[in-house]
């Protein structure tokens, strides 16, 4: 008999008081449904309040439309709502869902406050890890590059659109997961045409696993995206001296769908300076990219060191290629002076913590958003960590959620990565010795 589960007395020591204690009848023909929730435990206090309040029990409309979307079990809520209840008119308590990615089915939590996530479009690839999964992030290059035109990873060039990807992966994954899709293009002036594709993706997810991914876009607009596309694909603006139309684009149409009901993944966030501004556009997930951004710090440090042991100003030349290479500075900007590309580092590097504990790791962003998430006005607001790689990235981010700084806030911590590399910090060595002394003592070999 399987014990450790809400419905059988789970969390609490002492007698527990359920909605079912209360004896109280169900509204006519809703019968199933509350029965979904009847063991939901309360407090004795709730208890004392229902009972003297309460004439009937009943479910929302949300509620009944969430089980029948997800065509869920009888008796059964689904993964990715918690269960809230509110007194109505002439006693009546009503039972609603909402979602919420941190409970798995029938109101229990997730094992960890901390939420897991796949960086990825690939189906096959997400299945083996999908009963772990509470979020999925794509966009269109881990679609159509690293799924749709892959023949690899698309065995059989079985899906050809964005469509069946999305469909599958929502089969795959199930009632509990978050996915979170990119627009195609966010430079589109037509904001019908953009209601259009988020329409269709809402058909297919349903409103509640849906979140559309809207990125920051700085300079580019849909004027300028051509140069991103042609020639030597190099950009003329600075990513710090776009117009403020341009800068702000992204915030307008952010807040735009919201007001259309959808909730957005705000994307592409590389510097803690980003943050509360792209809490103005009240987005259900903000970002931090861990991984350029410290691979970029790294090799900035190390040919400022080189140049201050010896003076040798090639190294100051091929710290500037490397600032364009990456974007720090523009294609219009080859001939910087170098003492200015030299502060211009130094001032980075300073502000990213690279020298110092809080960001020597390079998490500085990761610890400076979870400090803001303390103090917003979104209290469902979560922040994804994403863009990991390297034998390190994680260790780290693992270490950082058990930081007692962080703890009233780590349920809010979303770890995306791809599933291959999430995958191998499942196990050590150790492992395969004990499995070669318990197999080999199994099969009676010495």
């Amino acid at each position: 008999m399987t014990v450790n589960y809400a419905k059988d007395g789970y969390g609490k020591a002492g007698v527990n008081f359920t909605l079912r204690s209360l004896n109280i009848p169900s509204v006519r023909g809703q019968e199933a449904q509350v029965n979904r929730i009847l063991d939901k435990i309360i407090s004795a206090s709730e208890y004392d309040i229902l009972k003297q309040a309460t004439t009937y029990i009943a479910v929302t409309p949300r509620f009944e439309d969430i089980i029948q979307t997800f065509s869920v079990a009888e008796g059964e809520t689904p993964a990715g709502f918690r269960v809230e209840c509110y007194l109505g008119d002439e006693g009546v308590l009503k039972v609603d869902l909402v979602r919420d990615i941190s409970f798995d089915k029938d109101g229990m939590k997730r094992a960890t406050k901390t939420i897991f996530s796949a960086d990825s479009a690939n189906p096959y690839e997400v299945a083996p890890i999908s009963a772990l999964l509470g979020n999925l992030t794509c966009n269109p290059g881990i679609v159509y590059d690293l799924f749709i035109n892959n023949p690899k990873a698309n065995i059989g060039n079985k899906f050809k659109t964005i469509e069946e990807v999305m469909t599958e992966i929502g089969n795959v994954l199930g009632a509990g997961c978050d996915i979170s899709v990119e627009l195609n293009n966010p430079f589109e002036q037509d904001f019908n045409k953009i209601l259009d594709e988020c329409e269709k993706f809402k058909e297919i997810l349903s409103p509640y696993r849906l979140v559309i991914k809207v990125p920051h876009m700085g300079p580019v607009n849909g004027e300028n995206v051509s140069e991103l596309l042609t020639g030597d694909k190099r950009f003329s603006v600075r990513y710090d001296e776009a117009p403020t139309e341009d800068a702000l684009r992204s915030h307008n149409l952010a807040l735009k769908l919201r007001d259309h009901g959808y909730r957005i993944n705000y994307t592409l966030m590389f510097e803690p300076y980003q943050t509360a501004l792209a809490m103005q556009a009240k987005p259900a997930f903000i970002n931090t990219f861990v991984r350029h951004r410290l691979m970029q710090s790294g090799q900035m440090k190390q040919l400022l060191a080189f140049f201050n042991l010896t003076r040798d100003k090639k190294h100051l030349e091929d710290l500037r290629s490397f600032m364009l290479k990456v974007d720090l500075l523009s294609k219009n900007e080859t001939e910087k002076d170098l003492l200015a590309v030299k502060h211009f580092a130094e001032d980075l590097l300073a502000y990213r913590n690279f020298d110092n504990e809080d960001g020597s790791d390079g998490l500085d962003m990761v610890r400076h958003n979870l400090r803001m998430l303390k103090q917003n006005n979104l209290p469902d607001t979560r922040l994804i960590v994403c863009s990991m790689e390297g034998p390190y990235n994680y260790p780290d981010i693992d270490k950082l959620t058990v930081d007692p700084e962080f703890a009233d806030v780590i349920d809010r911590l979303v770890i995306t990565a791809e599933p291959g590399y999430l995958a191998r910090f499942t196990s050590s060595s150790q492992v395969v010795s004990y499995q070669r002394r318990f197999m080999n003592a199994v099969a009676g070999v010495k």
